[in-house]
């Protein structure tokens, strides 16, 4: 058998790993041991990225006994055997933490597996440890940085420690990914938490469609807009996880909803772009961007064009465009949905209330509050109820934006299959719609950032999305691999 050193782990696919551990060539063991080394050398030493909050202390006990099954002709499925990363928000009834990055939390151990936890395990996936985070999934000041947590501190973009900004709430389950510290890794989204950080790391990030994927066991935002999704270093192997993640939860009303569970990745090497129409509100996208991040983003476009898509310029996408991003509805529901939460934390660690984690972090202002919690504040003001007519209007008026005068509306006008964005720019809407979307690597800018395309569509669309994303990719392989 062949040693883990004559195998190198970096930018090592799902389809390479199956192959190795099919012939014997690696072992999960060996897999788990040489992520365990990357995470010394880079995470913790090195370029300290910090990304990886919580090492599970039964992971090589795990990965042994996939070994074992693999050895005895059991094999789970296609991540059996396969090392993942689970953001800190997340529900593990193992030795690790449950805490959402907050001080607050840090003793809390869940007592259940959230259900897409559950789902993993049961497809032989190894949880190798969680992800640190911005804390509260930067649901808590109005000056967080991106990847700051009280309980883990900063993570750092691998493309520029220090330097680039690492983006949204899932920063460290993307800056895992793109450092090779795990195979594959669970993000979560509110609005942007999974696509922006998987711009910044030069990763592909999938925001499901809310209802897709379970959110039992996750610590709440936002009930309407809340899901958790699938970060990889490629489009297939993001489809692969999304494929495990899926599900009905009859513990979740948003499932009942989910239509018929695809297979993400049959065909998926015929994926094309010939025919497809792609939407775009162009004035709105560009606003921000530089020279450069503008010239990388209409080189994308122009390529869709030469390979067969045709490119829809739209006046308006959606009226929200005209209206100052505001956080009413998340601010009710973050309220409710905590306190909900918080039921299932022990007792004895005297959280039991938003109101709780205020005077926690009050009571411990050195280490909890360097930069403050507003959000947490206006939360509990709120009735905590959603019964006031500030959350309801806001709530429909949302819907109605998004939705029917938006999304759905230009997509059938159009006749569209796909819409298309520059990454940190129009998540904000497609996340009140609670629709699919996915980033993929485009390009750098000047100053070494990382950029990327977002493509979104309406309601359970991710298969179509994942077909243009695919096509996209293999084309432009902007995948650059960190030097360490």
């Amino acid at each position: 058998m062949k040693q883990i050193n004559q195998i190198s782990i970096k930018e090592l696919t799902l389809d390479e790993l199956t192959l190795y551990l099919e012939t014997g060539d690696l072992t999960s063991v060996e897999l788990v041991k040489g992520y365990l080394e990357r995470i010394a050398a880079f995470d913790q030493a090195g370029p300290s990225i910090n990304s990886v909050l919580e090492v599970n202390p039964e992971a090589l006990f795990i990965a042994k006994k996939m070994d074992f099954e693999r050895s005895n002709g059991k094999i789970r499925g296609p991540l059996h055997g396969v090392p993942v990363i689970i953001k800190d928000n997340i529900d593990t009834a193992d030795q690790m933490h449950t805490s959402a990055g907050s001080l607050a939390l840090q003793n809390h151990y869940a007592e259940k597996d959230a259900f897409i936890v559950k789902k993993l395990r049961d497809a032989g996936a190894i949880i190798l440890g969680k992800a640190n985070m911005t804390e509260w999934a930067n649901f808590m000041a109005y000056d967080m940085p991106s990847g700051y947590s009280s309980r883990g501190g900063q993570v750092l973009n691998p493309y520029g420690p220090g330097i680039h900004d690492v983006s949204g709430s899932s920063s460290g389950s993307a800056a895992a990914v793109a450092c090779n510290f795990t195979m594959l890794a669970v993000g979560t989204e509110t609005a942007g938490s999974i696509l922006c950080p998987a711009g910044n790391n030069n990763i592909v990030g999938i925001k499901p469609t809310v209802g897709l994927v379970s959110r039992t066991g996750i610590i709440p935002i936002s009930i309407s807009q809340d899901t958790a999704g699938p970060m990889a270093r490629n489009v297939k192997d993001a489809a692969r996880l999304l494929e495990v993640l899926a599900g009905y939860d009859d513990g979740d009303a948003a499932t009942h909803s989910a239509t018929i569970l695809h297979s993400y990745t049959d065909g998926l090497e015929n994926a094309t772009l010939k025919g497809k129409r792609i939407g775009i509100s162009y004035q709105f996208c560009i606003r921000d961007l530089n020279d450069k991040q503008k010239s990388v983003f209409d080189e994308s476009l122009a390529l869709l064009k030469t390979k067969g898509a045709e490119i829809i310029y739209l006046d308006q996408i959606s009226p929200l465009e005209n209206e100052n991003f505001n956080y009413k509805v998340l601010l009710h529901e973050f309220k409710s949905g905590i306190n909900n939460y918080l039921k299932t934390v022990s007792p004895a660690l005297g959280i039991r209330t938003l109101s709780d984690i205020i005077e926690y972090n009050n009571r411990h202002q050195e280490n909890c509050l360097l930069h403050n919690q507003e959000l947490l504040i206006e939360s509990d003001q709120t009735d905590g109820k959603l019964t006031s007519a500030a959350y309801l209007n806001a709530r429909l008026n949302d819907l109605r934006s998004s939705q029917d005068d938006g999304i759905d509306l230009v997509m059938k006008d159009h006749q569209l299959d796909a819409l298309i964005s520059p990454n940190d720019v129009w998540y904000g809407i497609p996340a009140k719609a609670g629709y699919p979307s996915i980033s993929v690597p485009s390009g750098f800018d000047d100053n070494g950032l990382p950029l990327s395309i977002i493509l979104t569509a309406g309601a359970f669309s991710e298969k179509k999305l994942i077909e243009i994303a695919y096509a996209y990719e293999q084309i432009t392989q902007h995948r650059v691999p960190i030097k360490y």
